[in-house]
């Protein structure tokens, strides 16, 4: 039976978008991989469906930062001895995140993207430091949702006009190779 095009976007919705939800929780809380990367090859075929995808994806991320909040509320020893053994976060990072925290209050999480610290480490030390939970709340949005758009909005973009002759799989590939050259070099520079 052959799906109209309507019919298999509503059915890829269904079944991925609550998947990038899982991600973003997943990635906000301990796994180490952004949802920018599935964001990335749904951009590839659908911007309506990545634009969506970052909705769910920022939904998930909100409700992993408000676990790790809680948990640096509650236990902010334990939940640093476990960041710190997640790849890419190490001591240094989780003491100079709570040096931003506490010279610049909520703010310093919209600019976490900037520096490549994951979000999780923020919402840990937010949470430690008592800092007010709506604030954390609304520099989410640039840290997190608004990173997702562009990356949606820039791998679209690509696909429909420089990247645009060039076949699904070549598309694919190249942006597989894009998030492994981001996690090699992450990887492979000094610990801040």
């Amino acid at each position: 039976m052959d799906l109209g095009s309507g019919d298999r976007r509503r059915g890829i919705e269904a079944l991925v978008l609550p998947i990038v939800a899982l991600w973003g929780f997943a990635e906000a809380t301990l796994f180490f991989v952004v949802p920018d990367v599935a964001i990335s090859f749904l951009a590839l075929r659908c911007r309506k469906i990545a634009l969506f995808a970052c909705l769910w994806a920022f939904a998930g991320a909100l409700a992993g930062g408000a676990v790790m909040y809680s948990w640096g509320r509650g236990a902010s020893a334990m939940a640093e001895a476990v960041l710190e053994k997640v790849p890419g976060v190490n001591r240094a990072m989780v003491v100079r995140v709570r040096g931003e925290l506490e010279e610049t209050g909520a703010g310093a999480v919209a600019l976490g993207p900037l520096r490549t610290t994951p979000y999780k480490i923020y919402a840990v030390e937010a949470g430690s430091l008592g800092t007010s939970p709506l604030a954390v709340l609304a520099a989410s949005v640039p840290s997190r949702l608004l990173r997702f758009l562009l990356t949606a909005l820039i791998i679209n973009w690509l696909a429909r006009h420089p990247l645009k002759r060039w076949s699904l799989d070549r598309q694919r590939l190249a942006v597989g190779l894009f998030w492994v050259a981001i996690y090699v070099v992450l990887t492979l520079r000094t610990p801040s």
